[in-house]
C-alpha cells in the first residue's frame, strides 16, 4: 500500500488507501480498417494474430480512435481469421468508420496503483498497408 500525504489548511495527514487506477493495457498503433457490415451485429472483428501480440480478447471492451475522422467510441472484440488482416467494424460502429480509414485500437485494465507503476502495456505497430505484425514493444 502507498502513503499518501493530504493537506487540510495548515495541518497534514497521512493516509494509507488502496487506490485503483485504469491504465493502458493493450494498444494496436494505427492499423487499417479493412471493411464496415452495417447489418452485423455489432462489434469489430481483429485478426487473431494482432490480438494475440496485443494481449486483446474476445469479447474485451476496446475503443477506438478513427485518425481520419477523429470519432471516438468503444465496442467489444471478435475473433478475425488469423494472418488475414482483417480489422472489421460491424453494426452500428460502421457508421463511425470507412474502409481504408486509420484507427487505433486501445484496451484498458484497472489495477492496483503500486502495480500501475511498474506494469507494461501490449503496443504493436502493424504495416498500415497489410496490418500483418511489424514491431511489437512488450
Amino acid at each position: 500500500m502507498r502513503l499518501f500525504t493530504l493537506s487540510v489548511g495548515s495541518q497534514f495527514f497521512q493516509v494509507r488507501k488502496k487506490m485503483l487506477v485504469e491504465i493502458l493495457k493493450s494498444k494496436i498503433h494505427r492499423v487499417t480498417v479493412t471493411d464496415a457490415n452495417l447489418n452485423y451485429i455489432g462489434s469489430i472483428t481483429i485478426d487473431r494474430d494482432l490480438m494475440d501480440a496485443a494481449n486483446i480478447l474476445s469479447g474485451e471492451k476496446v475503443f477506438i480512435v478513427n485518425n481520419n475522422n477523429g470519432e471516438r467510441f468503444d465496442t467489444y472484440v471478435i475473433d478475425g481469421k488469423r494472418g488475414s488482416g482483417t480489422v472489421c467494424l460491424n453494426g452500428a460502429a460502421a457508421r463511425k468508420v470507412q474502409q481504408g480509414d486509420i484507427i487505433i485500437i486501445m484496451a484498458y485494465a484497472t489495477m492496483d496503483y503500486n502495480e500501475a507503476l511498474t506494469f507494461k502495456p501490449a503496443v504493436i505497430f502493424p504495416d498500415t498497408a497489410t496490418n500483418r505484425l511489424k514491431t511489437i514493444n512488450n
